[in-house]
């Protein structure tokens, strides 16, 4: 494999997560390591007394600064900051702070002041309380963008990428949403962003929809009619994929290096794959919006909160990945 990265340096804006949960204590830790500062500019959303609390509860230093250089975090500051919150439990006080940050973050991209965002774990349930209405955070992030185009959780375990056709929708409403043209973006998506991470020509694989990839039409005519008219489609943009192949062994493959991306026909078809490969490892990327957006695959753990014993493995991985894909928004802008 070829790298496609530019030595750029990125400017990435990092929030604090759900400061109920032990996203605080991930986002120190993160900046704690020297390596991580000496790759971006970081900027983080929270202020400097936020962050020097949290790392002395998780044991850590964190070297800051007043404006963005080599080697230090920077503190930007958060609408809500110091604001006290309830630990350990879900709470609107909690949602309200995310949503600030988040806004903030996307606000700091409008202004082109940053490359790439990420957030440390959050709680659906505390966004809603807090008046997020969109079925999701990337849904949420398109409609303050404006952004109308395709969009996909992505989802990445070391070696191995997941795009979605469908993604928070009941079983019952996925058949429908599946066609030629769904297949496709969902395939040009995934595409570009294992492309964008560092893999020059990526190999993906399309799932089936239903069972044994509907026996020639047996079990439903949604490969023959849909899925396979897609990946058609997006061979002949160049884009190497196959398939439909049937989902109960084609992770099996994936897992074993023969492809780099899966793209799934519903959520759970590509989850319950990538929980048991890697489910300590995971990243989401929010696919398709302007940003690159990252964050690490697990919740808010409200359970460990305090006890410093939080894994950061998931996190120095998303971090890894929005960093790669922030150093081609950085070149993209500066060329």
């Amino acid at each position: 494999m070829t790298s496609t990265l530019s030595p750029s340096r990125p400017r990435i804006a990092l929030t604090m997560g759900d400061p109920s949960g032990i996203g605080p204590e991930l986002a120190v830790k993160l900046l704690a390591e020297p390596a991580n500062l000496a790759r971006a500019d970081v900027l983080v959303l929270a202020s400097r007394a936020e962050v020097e609390a949290a790392a002395a509860e998780a044991g850590v230093v964190v070297p800051l600064a007043a404006a963005p250089d080599p080697e230090h975090a920077t503190p930007v500051g958060s609408d809500l900051q110091d604001r006290a919150v309830p630990r350990g439990q879900v709470s609107k006080e909690a949602g309200e702070r995310v949503k600030a940050d988040l806004l903030k973050a996307l606000a700091m991209y409008k202004a082109g002041e940053v490359d790439g965002i990420m957030f440390t774990p959050l709680n659906k349930t505390a966004l809603h309380l807090a008046g997020m209405n969109e079925e999701d955070e990337l849904r949420w992030f398109a409609m303050e963008l404006g952004y109308e185009g395709t969009t996909s959780e992505l989802n990445f375990v070391p070696g191995l990428t997941t795009s979605r056709v469908t993604s928070h929708v009941a079983l019952k409403d996925v058949a429908p949403k599946i066609n030629e043209r769904s297949v496709l973006e969902a395939i040009r998506l995934l595409h570009s962003v294992i492309r964008d991470s560092g893999v020059e020509a990526p190999r993906l694989a399309v799932c089936a929809l239903n069972p044994h990839a509907g026996e020639n039409g047996q079990f439903g005519r949604e490969e023959i009619d849909h899925i396979a008219p897609g990946v058609q489609l997006a061979q002949q943009e160049g884009i190497d994929a196959s398939g439909p192949f049937p989902c109960d062994t084609i992770f099996i493959k994936a897992r074993d290096g023969e492809y780099d991306g899966v793209v799934t026909m519903y959520h759970d078809q590509g989850q319950i794959a990538m929980k048991l490969m890697g489910f300590d490892q995971g990243v989401t990327v929010q696919g398709g919006l302007p940003v690159p957006i990252a964050t690490p695959a697990h919740g808010t753990a409200y359970e460990i909160v305090g006890q410093g014993i939080a894994h950061t493995g998931p996190t120095q991985r998303a971090f890894d990945i929005i960093t790669a894909l922030g150093q081609r928004t950085a070149a993209h802008t500066q060329s």
